[in-house]
């Protein structure tokens, strides 16, 4: 896994698919390269103050790394907005909302890409 550090590369993920949760909102996009799965992790001013950002984030940041590798699909870049929501909710329940929205960004993707298939002969 690497880490996404550009703002150019945060931008391009905000216009890919976004899925909410309690905790937090998953944006996904796939690149054009099949290359190694890129994360990147954002939590504004508005969660808290600098302690509450960084426990957010350091929250966010064990959820990716304990997640099962294979719903993490390569060549896709996704970047997760903190929530204030984080900082109390139990981590077991962030853990199954981040599978779950892992497999909705998914699902929306592949459909997404058939629907211009659907009505041809």
């Amino acid at each position: 896994m690497e880490r996404l550090k550009q703002r150019a590369d945060f931008l391009a993920a905000a216009t890919g698919i976004k899925v909410p949760a309690a905790a937090f909102v998953l944006q996904a996009r796939k690149r054009a390269d099949e290359g190694p799965v890129r994360f990147g992790f954002t939590v504004s001013k508005k969660v808290g103050n600098a302690v509450e950002r960084n426990r957010v984030r350091r929250r966010l940041k064990e959820i990716v790394r304990l997640s099962d590798p294979t719903s993490i699909n390569a060549g896709h870049d996704y970047v997760l907005i903190g929530r204030r929501a984080a900082l109390t909710l139990p981590f077991e329940r962030m853990t199954i909302e981040f599978a779950g929205a892992l497999r909705r960004a998914h699902e929306k993707s592949s459909a997404g890409r058939t629907s211009g298939n659907t009505g041809s002969r």
